[in-house]
């Protein structure tokens, strides 16, 4: 068994694991850059260790350096969180080669599944459906081609890309041509790779996620699916579980295709397949060898702890439950809160000089933040997550328009107008929503 976890992350995401490895009396080593000496998952920690100054380079991406720190303080495991070294399959390798457990896929996996065009292909052999798109890698001279036969509109994608970066759309063939240059010269400058890649491009459809666990042995199972679809630049902003686009049959149907391709694969730890959703069908875009930002609202309306699987199938006990002992209830919502401004997004660093989180039946806050707590400028914006929990869609939507007002951030600007400003609007509140609902609503309100 795993007796001393080193959580190689920052902010909410470190204290939430922290506070897993805690309740399964698992020591915890927390790292942090000189920015971090004051984080809250750095004061709760058994021990702490500072891995460098502010930049993400010098400090949470500097594998030698938290190699060292479990070397230093005896850390038997790495847990990665998400973001910074979550999906790096070298930083797997070389967590083996030391002997020490890293708490997520093989680097096999991650490595297969982390290029979108090997995944596609991956995802198609396992009964995935996927959206039409190239076979491979798209270039310059084979572009028109190859769009004249998806149709257009079309999408050019990074192969190796996230976060919406190297993300283009053509509607004509006279877009093409710039929209490939751009995506490849956006590619190669985030992602050190300028390999694209094309699918159809759909009009109006959600972002649906199907979450998953294996053992790595063969058995796998989901956890339902989360509705992503309200989204700014393609970063998602509020998450639903259960997706109000879908029923109880649709649900299950691609849940069960995903947990027998993953059963297939010997999958092990968490994972998100993420779909577009249109029309009553599924396309798979891309899957996430790793805990998700939202994986709250999974546990809230399953009751199983994401980060406690994680760790036993880590540590080889295999999984806590088979598929027809889960349970779904109710329905959640997950605000992001990020230290922006709520109609620009600009962020906003500083000092928070008061702090008071909600309470009550159904509400959960996952965040490092505290009174006094200075946010550093060098990092994602995320402060923390609201996660709300009712027995219907409507209740956990009152209990939200509640928990909300209750909500205080003082001294920076935070997102948290901006959901008062989506709770209280009919489309919301029907679930009537895309991926696109978000950014044409700012547009409008903004002007």
């Amino acid at each position: 068994m795993i007796s001393k976890v080193l959580i190689a992350n920052r902010g909410e995401i470190a204290l939430r694991v922290l506070r897993a490895c805690k309740e399964l009396g698992i020591a915890t080593v927390a790292v942090h850059s000189t920015a971090d000496a004051d984080a809250m998952h750095v004061r709760l920690a058994d021990e702490s260790v500072c891995i460098g100054p502010p930049p993400s380079r010098d400090s949470y991406l500097n594998i030698h350096q938290i190699v060292a720190a479990c070397e230093i303080t005896g850390a038997d495991a790495v847990h990665p969180g998400y973001g910074f070294l979550s999906e790096n399959a070298k930083f797997a390798e070389i967590l083996d080669a030391h002997g020490i457990t890293f708490i997520g896929p093989t680097a096999e996996h991650i490595r297969l599944m982390g290029d979108k065009i090997t995944a596609k292909q991956t995802a198609q052999e396992l009964g995935i459906p996927v959206v039409p798109g190239s076979d491979g890698e798209v270039k310059p001279e084979n572009a028109l081609e190859i769009a004249r036969k998806i149709g257009f509109p079309v999408l050019i994608k990074a192969t190796a890309g996230g976060g919406g970066r190297g993300m283009k759309v053509a509607r004509t063939e006279e877009d093409l041509e710039m929209a490939v240059a751009t995506a490849r010269s956006e590619a190669a400058a985030a992602f050190g790779n300028d390999a694209v890649y094309m699918e159809k491009f759909l009009g109006h459809p959600r972002h649906i996620e199907v979450q998953i666990v294996g053992d790595g042995a063969g058995n796998a199972i989901h956890l339902g699916e989360r509705d992503c679809s309200l989204q700014r630049r393609h970063q998602k902003v509020w998450e639903e579980a259960n997706s109000p686009a879908l029923n109880v049959e649709q649900r299950m149907k691609i849940g069960q295709i995903c947990a027998d391709a993953m059963k297939k694969m010997k999958y092990r730890g968490a994972g998100t397949i993420e779909f577009l959703y249109e029309d009553g069908e599924f396309y798979f875009i891309e899957m996430n060898t790793r805990l998700q930002v939202e994986h709250p609202i999974t546990e809230a309306i399953t009751g199983i702890d994401l980060v406690h699987e994680q760790i036993r199938v880590a540590s080889g006990a295999g999984l806590s439950v088979t598929q027809d002992q889960i349970e779904f209830s109710g329905h959640a919502i997950e605000c992001r809160i990020n230290a922006e401004d709520p109609r620009t997004f600009v962020p906003s660093p500083g000092t928070i000089t008061h702090f008071h989180a909600p309470g009550g039946l159904g509400v959960r806050v996952d965040s490092g933040a505290y009174q006094g707590y200075r946010i550093p400028p060098y990092y994602d914006s995320l402060i923390g997550k609201l996660i709300v929990h009712g027995r219907t869609r409507v209740e956990c939507m009152m209990r939200l328009r509640r928990v909300l007002d209750e909500f205080v951030i003082d001294g920076i600007k935070t997102t948290l107008p901006l959901f008062q400003e989506l709770i209280a609007n009919q489309d919301i509140a029907n679930g009537d929503y895309d991926i696109h609902w978000l950014e044409n609503y700012l547009a409008k309100t903004s002007v």
